[in-house]
């Protein structure tokens, strides 16, 4: 009879979406990024708990620390911690940094990827830290509460800001796509005619902070890939600055799902206000999904559409 490993008595992990020939995932690992709806929130996870990690590190160093940090902590001494990512997207400082964690870990290279392996020490240092400064916390500069890693953290995007000052007063049911941490929300229910407002985002962190600062009865969050279907129906107004990145490279098909779930959602009639950067071609799915698109802004490099269904 073979021996029992701390891998057997306790759940594995995984964060994100790993490269199958690049690492093994185990069988029956719990998710836990907070870009795949539906998953477990790490940072919740009760310290030393884990006996497998796998984790995806994301680009951010704040956030990829952080990321790490948790993984940590969920980690019980002892147990199998692997981590990598693309050399250019933070892999190459993989190693420095668990090595300043207390974690001595084995480098290799595969694929254009940096993937560090080793086992969690029974002393950790650093960790108060880095779950300090990856955390949520209340952002004195933008009078809102924030988290490393969700889109413009820690500055106003200037898309955003150009579609809120561009948007009329609107009326009745109407949904944010990809609402973040609800800066445009607080704008569109500064009206007293806006009925019900969906705010749906893939990071549960960006709902997360979005219901902080969104302290509406109107306003309903949900965490949700809108690429696969909203079930919203017969909507007066959809607003939205649809994501162009997917993993650090451009996707123009993300801002068109967009564009297509809105034309579903909305019913004839309804409105879509759309920002996006000027050089991205929306103006073909629009003009196929809508009756009448309508340039209304151009400026410092974005353009903003009203599309009537």
């Amino acid at each position: 009879m073979g021996s029992v490993t701390l891998q057997d008595t306790k759940p594995s992990g995984v964060y994100g979406t790993p490269p199958a020939e690049l690492a093994e995932i185990p069988d029956g690992a719990i998710q836990f990024s907070p870009l795949i709806p539906g998953s477990a929130p790490l940072e919740g996870r009760e310290e030393g708990t884990l006996g497998t990690m796998v984790v995806l590190a994301p680009p951010g160093t704040v956030e990829r620390r952080y990321t790490i940090a948790l993984a940590l902590r969920a980690l019980a001494p002892g147990g199998s911690l692997t981590v990598l990512a693309p050399k250019d997207k933070g892999g190459s400082r993989i190693a420095k940094e668990l090595k300043a964690f207390g974690c001595d870990a084995v480098e290799t290279s595969r694929r254009h990827h940096r993937i560090c392996t080793g086992a969690r020490p029974s002393l950790l240092t650093g960790l108060d830290e880095a779950l300090a400064e990856g955390g949520p916390r209340l952002d004195e500069a933008l009078g809102l509460w924030t988290w490393p890693g969700v889109f413009s953290w820690n500055r106003f995007d200037p898309g955003s800001i150009l579609l809120e000052q561009s948007l009329p007063a609107l009326s009745g049911r109407g949904a944010d796509f990809g609402c973040g941490i609800g800066i445009l929300a607080r704008t569109i229910l500064v009206s007293p005619k806006v009925e019900h407002l969906a705010m749906l985002d893939i990071d549960r962190r960006a709902t997360d902070m979005a219901a902080r600062n969104i302290g509406d009865p109107r306003a309903e969050l949900r965490w949700v890939d809108i690429r696969g279907g909203t079930g919203l129906k017969g909507l007066d107004f959809v607003v939205m600055n649809p994501p162009f990145h997917d993993g650090g490279a451009e996707d123009q098909s993300l801002g068109q799902a967009f564009i297509r779930r809105a034309a579903e959602a909305l019913r004839p009639g309804g409105a879509l206000w759309l920002v996006a950067n000027r050089h991205l071609p929306y103006e073909a799915v629009l003009k196929s999904a809508f009756k009448r698109v309508t340039p209304k802004v151009e400026a410092s490099g974005y353009k903003i559409y009203e599309a009537v269904k």
